[in-house]
Parts: C-alpha cells; sequence; structure tokens
C-alpha cells in the first residue's frame, strides 16, 4: 500500500469515475485501473463496484476512504511544515442538524480564536451525512438529537460507524414560526391545533427514513407537509405560508432575527442534543470550546 494509491482511491471516489480521475490525477487511465485493483488485492477487500455508468464505492470502501483521507491530509500537513517550510494553520471542521444554536455557537469559536492561525469548515447538513462526516473524517464533532422513537436505530448506526454520542442537553418540543402567525400568542399549542397550518422539515434525500428526521414526532399524519432543504427556504416559507417546524426552542435572534418564535408544544416528548465523535478519540482542544459554547444554551432550555 503507497501513499499514491491512496490519492488514486480519493480521487475515484470523488469522481465517481476512472476516466475523469485519471484526467485529475494527470496519468493513463489503464494504470490508474491497475494500481486500484492491486490495492485491492492486496487488502482483500473491493472498494469500488464497477459498470458501464462507472464507479460506486462499496460499503468497505467508504470505511477503508475515511482513513485514507485522513492518512493524506496528515502527509500534507507533514509536507508543507517540514518540506515546504509552510506555516500550516491549525484545522476544525464540525457537521450539524440545522441548529442556529450550534451555527451561534461556531460563530463565537471563531470570533475568539481568529482566522490567522486556524482554518474553519462548517457543514450544516442531513442527519445521515453528519454521521458520514464524523465517520470519514471530514469532520471531529456531529452535533444530531435523539429520543425514545429514533434511539435504536441511531445508537446501532453510531456502533456500526465506531462513533460516541455524548449528551449535551434534554429539552421539550417547541412549535417554531413567525410572530405574524394567528397562534402566535399563544403559550402552548397542540397538534390537532396545527393541522391547517402547513409543517415544514428538512428533506434527508436518499436516506429518507423517519429515524433520520431532524423534527421528532416524524411519524405523525400531518395534514399539510412540506420538505425544504435550508433553513433560510424555512424561515421564508414560515412568513409567506403561515407555515411551523418543530424543534429544541433554543432561539438564537442575533442570527435569525427577533421575527420568529418558539412555542411549546403540548406533548411529552423529549430530545437529547448531543455531538458525535470518533471512538475512543480525543477531542482537541478547540473541539472542547466549541463544546463549551454550545452548553450555554443550556439556560435557555432550562
Amino acid at each position: 500500500m503507497t501513499l499514491t494509491q491512496l490519492r488514486y482511491v480519493i480521487a475515484v471516489a470523488d469522481t465517481h469515475s476512472m476516466n475523469e480521475a485519471a484526467r485529475t490525477l494527470f496519468i493513463a487511465q489503464p494504470s490508474l485501473s491497475q494500481a486500484v485493483r492491486e490495492l485491492e488485492e492486496e487488502i482483500g477487500t473491493p472498494l469500488f463496484n464497477r459498470s458501464n455508468r462507472g464507479v460506486r464505492i462499496t460499503p468497505e470502501g467508504e470505511e477503508f476512504l475515511g482513513y485514507a483521507r485522513q492518512v493524506v491530509e496528515q502527509y500534507r500537513l507533514l509536507e508543507d511544515r517540514y518540506i515546504e517550510k509552510k506555516n500550516s494553520k491549525k484545522r476544525f471542521s464540525v457537521s450539524m442538524q440545522h441548529y442556529t444554536f450550534a451555527v451561534k455557537a461556531f460563530v463565537e469559536l471563531v470570533k475568539q480564536f481568529g482566522m490567522d492561525e486556524y482554518e474553519f469548515a462548517v457543514h450544516e447538513t442531513k442527519t445521515y451525512e453528519v454521521i458520514e462526516d464524523v465517520k470519514n473524517f471530514r469532520s471531529e464533532i456531529g452535533i444530531l438529537y435523539i429520543n425514545d422513537f429514533n434511539r435504536a436505530v441511531l445508537t446501532k448506526l453510531f456502533r456500526e460507524s465506531e462513533l460516541e454520542f455524548h449528551e449535551i442537553l434534554n429539552c421539550g418540543i417547541y412549535v417554531y414560526m413567525w410572530k405574524g402567525h394567528p397562534l402566535a400568542e399563544r403559550e402552548e399549542i397542540s397538534l390537532k391545533e396545527l393541522d391547517e397550518y402547513p409543517c415544514l422539515s428538512f428533506d434527508q434525500g436518499e436516506n429518507n427514513s423517519f429515524y433520520l428526521a431532524e423534527e421528532v414526532l416524524s411519524t405523525y399524519a400531518y395534514k399539510r407537509l412540506i420538505k425544504a432543504n435550508d433553513r433560510a427556504t424555512l424561515l421564508n416559507l414560515m412568513v409567506g405560508l403561515d407555515a411551523y417546524t418543530l424543534c429544541s426552542g433554543i432561539i438564537c435572534e442575533s442570527l435569525n432575527g427577533t421575527d420568529y418564535c418558539a412555542i411549546k408544544l403540548k406533548s411529552e416528548e423529549i430530545m437529547t442534543i448531543g455531538y458525535l465523535k470518533r471512538k475512543g478519540a480525543v477531542v482537541s482542544p478547540m473541539g472542547q470550546k466549541y463544546l463549551e459554547e454550545i452548553r450555554k444554551f443550556r439556560e435557555s432550555v432550562l
């Protein structure tokens, strides 16, 4: 196994094509295919499924790719530091479900440490991709929730991905809507009272399982339901359609503005918000500081 082979595998996985990967690597396609096959034979594991429509990475390949990316990245840092004598920046990356408070914590982190010595990345994405990002070393930390409904399924996914889930806070369920909504002045709202208004949910793409939904009560038979891909669209739909979504009740007015509110839902349901990390890995000082910023939001839900 060589560093060159690892780079080849990463290029093929990123382009989904032997031909395209060969072009980006400036090598002949037969040479690339042979190098990948030799690596597969050496490790005794097929990394790709090949067809006339291209190549698709296998489940075993996904796991291998996570380690390969880490090795290549670490080598690049060594090369920058000791061969090319570059002053490489320290890096911190986090993936999360669509939580404003998690973004706010990230903003505070960047403000405190600045960007002269650090390179930051934040991925607000789908539930399954949060898990995959941490598993494959794209992010050090992943922020998501579990509850009684999805706990067994997600815990199994965490275990299979060699990840650990750690609790940050517990909270009830809130209805998030704009302040011009007809029910915005209520202290509590039931799901029945919301039947005539559109419920908004984040689209989970190919992994569109009830257990991977970002919103609790995903199996409820909503009379009106709209899927969307990003938080800005959801906010616009709230104003335009008197729509709503279900959330933790943690509001960050400094980011979303003062035009929205969270009202307690009449439900005994509890959601546990926590963070994912790789099993056995030690959270970096930057990661620990980020988690401290998130824990500050506990006061707003107690």
